[in-house]
């Protein structure tokens, strides 16, 4: 077999098990608030979420038009292909260090650290000004807005029932985190199922098999879509718990609306700007939001600062690994 056409299967395949890693690392984003209020049972909120993954990765490409194209310059040919590997190694190295430790890192940021720890290796080109625009300012502004939405949401919340009976709207609110979670997910499809899409697109090109002005093909969006599928639906349960409980101790209305903001705002990033966000920044900070809203000290602030801290490392550690990936793999294959 070619050199090349091996290495680019190589690279689908690892791009696909990043995809599955992303899925059960991610899979508490969707659900953790709906199962922490029994408005879902674990298995029926996975089903669920692994069934609008699958569906909102065939809503769109533009984000995987970004990371595809507008992150990175990969040469062409081997090299160029053990560079997208050596990131998605970074990647998924990062993403199972903070699943095992429970903490709800982002997946989206470790695969653009990965690419740019390995662009940054091989003396390739990283497009600095497409990485300011279309991650840094997105980082830094989705979670502010996830907050302050969510806080809206929920003091509108608390006004309008006001005068209603606490346990039948909490019973009213569990109906409406299905279909909250169910927007969440599909969300989470949108978002990430399309930066393996990008990964691939841009294996595909390097490898020679397809041009940059090429649409994606059918079989890598199917393709991307089932494996963050069937990552979802095995679940992430460490991160769940650090999602559904340890920030704080959710109530059927707080998680509606804290899915409601998190699953608007990356509808948002994706259709309007084509900005791969992070999905678990987005949640976790409106789930912040919604807790504050009642008072400050429900907020668990020293677990989410240890998520903060794990957001902050994310890109350069997952830069750093996907560096040694290069060096090594550079050694081995060329």
């Amino acid at each position: 077999m070619d050199l090349t056409l091996a290495l680019v299967i190589g690279v689908v395949v690892i791009a696909l098990a990043f995809d599955y890693t992303n899925g059960f690392h991610d899979a508490a984003n969707a659900i953790a608030t709906s199962v922490s209020t029994r408005a879902l049972t674990p298995r029926a909120a996975l089903f669920m979420a692994a069934a609008m993954n699958f569906i909102g990765a065939h809503l769109g490409t533009q984000v995987a038009q970004t990371v595809g194209k507008g992150i990175i310059d990969a040469p062409d040919g081997s090299h160029g292909l053990v560079i997208v590997a050596s990131a998605l190694i970074g990647a998924i190295v990062w993403n199972l260090i903070t699943w095992y430790f429970g903490l709800p890192s982002s997946s989206s940021h470790a695969l653009i650290g990965g690419l740019v720890g390995s662009a940054i290796a091989s003396a390739s080109v990283v497009h600095w000004d497409g990485v300011f625009e279309k991650v840094v300012i997105p980082m830094v502004l989705s979670p502010v807005i996830g907050f302050t939405l969510a806080a809206l949401i929920m003091i509108s919340i608390y006004w309008i029932f006001r005068h209603s009976q606490p346990g039948k709207t909490n019973r009213g609110f569990r109906y409406a985190q299905t279909v909250s979670a169910a927007a969440m997910a599909l969300g989470h499809g949108l978002q990430d199922a399309q930066k393996t899409m990008g990964v691939i697109f841009l294996a595909l090109t390097v490898g020679g098999f397809a041009s940059p002005g090429d649409e994606i093909p059918q079989w890598v969006i199917l393709a991307a879509a089932g494996a963050i599928s069937l990552g979802t639906y095995s679940g992430g349960w460490r991160i769940m718990r650090t999602l559904g409980r340890r920030i704080i101790a959710l109530d059927p209305p707080q998680g509606f609306a804290a899915e409601s903001a998190a699953a608007t705002v990356l509808y948002v990033a994706a259709m309007g700007f084509g900005a791969p966000i992070s999905t678990t920044h987005t949640i976790t900070t409106a789930i912040m939001g919604v807790g504050a809203t009642k008072r400050l000290s429900a907020v668990r602030w020293g677990v989410a600062g240890n998520i903060v801290t794990a957001w902050v490392l994310t890109i350069p550690a997952a830069a750093l690994v996907a560096a040694v990936s290069y060096f090594v793999l550079h050694a081995i294959v060329e």
